[in-house]
């Protein structure tokens, strides 16, 4: 179960964590593991370690979520809703107005977002579409885990949206070399936090994207 310790020790900046949150995101974590007996969502061998594997995981970048600016958020290749359904349960009483929208080409995972979005009173909004066959789209934040390689989610934030202000991205121990090697062709600006829930692992959250020469 997550509990207000548990938040604590692993040093998660949320300072107005009801009791109410909490259980919504252990069932949101129940519903998963239960719900992976049909589906693939997580992988089997993380289901014991949930909470700081994907709960916990996906609610740090709450830090640079938690904004005045920043009123919608995209999440891409959605699968499971590790980290959209989370931040829509974290910021559903702090700022009723933040909206999370979906973008899940499978018909089961949608239908589980769909499901999870209803079971909580989230704001949503879920697309089971491609979102490489999407265009001028508009949003604050950009955010996926887990998705696609650093430089095709820069390729997808220029051609398929219109508008954005940050693109916040999971990488994992080979991170900082993939950076290095992406400002070969891209300009942006970028903050970088170490994972709470894995030494090897960090956060960043970009702006000012430009690809060179053009």
């Amino acid at each position: 179960m997550i509990d207000s310790i548990f938040i604590k020790n692993n040093a998660i900046n949320i300072s107005d964590v009801s009791r109410e949150t909490l259980k919504e995101l252990d069932d949101y974590g129940n519903s998963i593991i239960l719900k992976n007996k049909d589906i693939n969502l997580i992988s089997s061998s993380t289901e014991k370690s949930i909470n700081s594997r994907h709960i916990i995981d996906s609610a740090q970048t709450i830090d640079f979520i938690d904004n005045i600016g920043i009123n919608t958020c995209t999440d891409l290749g959605s699968g499971a809703g590790l980290p959209g359904i989370v931040l829509a349960i974290l910021m559903k009483h702090k700022k009723p107005q933040f909206k999370v929208i979906f973008y899940e080409k499978s018909y089961h995972k949608s239908k589980f977002l769909v499901d999870m979005s209803k079971k909580f009173n989230l704001n949503t909004k879920v697309y089971q579409k491609n979102i490489f066959k999407e265009k001028n789209l508009s949003t604050d934040v950009i955010i996926a885990r887990a998705f696609k390689p650093l430089p095709i989610i820069f390729d997808i934030a220029k051609k398929n949206f219109k508008k954005f202000k940050f693109i916040i991205l999971f990488l994992g121990k080979s991170g900082n070399k993939i950076l290095k090697e992406t400002l070969k062709y891209w300009e942006f600006d970028y903050e970088e936090k170490k994972s709470l829930t894995n030494s090897e692992s960090i956060i960043i959250k970009i702006s000012n994207l430009k690809k060179k020469n053009g």
